[in-house]
């Protein structure tokens, strides 16, 4: 009778606690999809969307394993404790069972195979250098990342003075990086003196910018299929590069197509105000398609990187 009671009481703590944990979601406000991402942040990219649910799913496969340990561990804490009644004598003792053995390493190669084959899978989708659909992507975009700043080409594009349309930052001058949405876009990268790291939160994804990557054999290259949304999203260096590494940052400004193609016409164009080629922010602001064509950066603000700030403020 009174192991009946024990069990019954384990069994209602059992029960109390699956519901606390149950309920902790809905009462820290978490909606289900907030919930199922397990803390991963929301991309705008399929190649987020593929890493996504990776973390999602090997959450998942991790938790499983986790209750069926726990699980096994605390039924023979509850059931295998010592007792008054206790007559010293040991529970039937599995040591030496080869075919527990091989089932116990069995199940853990065959969990670490499948995640090395889903993660291998994604790795290669997300690091690709064509899009998916096969063949060349939509735009080519070059990225030059230098102490401490950026500069962005579009090296099929040539404005009025032939060379590339290009957007350079200043410490004056955030960089804005504006590409279409729903295109594939190919990124390739460069640096002329030390390692940089182009990141996009959004795009839950970041590459090393090495310098003379030809030289050391480095892949430099690679291809989003396609940003599902418009917006502004930070970008940042993610690589300790200097002095100034905190303060190197950038914008990209997604568009609609027809937008972007306005956009790069403009670019190409002599803006009649100023007699010279428009610039980033002069044809954002032609295009008066609200916050997303803003002229100057909407999501970090600029910083001062130049050299002599930082012996100019000690002098002072």
């Amino acid at each position: 009778m009174a192991r009946t009671e024990g069990r019954s009481r384990y069994a209602r703590a059992a029960k109390l606690g699956l519901v606390g944990l149950l309920a902790v979601p809905a009462l820290a406000g978490c909606s289900v999809e907030e919930v199922i991402r397990f803390g991963w942040p929301v991309g705008v990219t399929p190649e987020a969307e593929a890493m996504r649910n990776l973390w999602t799913w090997s959450a998942i496969a991790s938790l499983v394993v986790g209750v069926i340990t726990w699980g096994a561990m605390f039924w023979a804490m509850i059931f295998h404790r010592k007792r008054k009644d206790d007559d010293g004598t040991l529970p039937r003792q599995t040591q030496y069972n080869l075919p527990v053995e091989l089932v116990f390493t069995a199940i853990p190669t065959v969990i670490v195979a499948v995640l090395f084959g889903f993660t291998l899978n994604v790795q290669n989708y997300v690091t690709k250098d064509e899009a998916s659909a096969g063949g060349p992507a939509d735009l080519q975009v070059e990225i030059v990342g230098f102490q401490w700043n950026w500069e962005f080409l579009y090296p099929g594009e040539a404005g009025p003075d032939g060379r590339p349309v290009s957007t350079l930052g200043t410490s004056d001058t955030i960089p804005i990086m504006v590409v279409p949405t729903d295109r594939s876009i190919e990124f390739t990268q460069m640096s002329p003196d030390v390692i940089h790291s182009f990141y996009v939160p959004e795009f839950l994804f970041k590459r090393d910018v090495f310098p003379f990557p030809e030289r050391n054999e480095q892949d430099n290259q690679f291809v989003i299929d396609r940003i599902e949304q418009q917006g502004a999203f930070v970008g940042r260096c993610a690589e300790l590069c200097g002095t100034y590494h905190s303060q190197m940052n950038f914008e990209v400004r997604a568009l609609e197509p027809a937008l972007f193609d306005r956009y790069i016409q403009l670019r190409k164009e002599t803006n009649p105000e100023t007699g010279q080629p428009y610039n980033t922010g002069e044809a954002l602001a032609a295009l008066n398609c609200g916050e997303w064509c803003a002229p100057e950066a909407i999501s970090t603000k600029p910083f001062s990187t130049e050299r002599g700030q930082l012996a100019a403020q000690v002098d002072g």
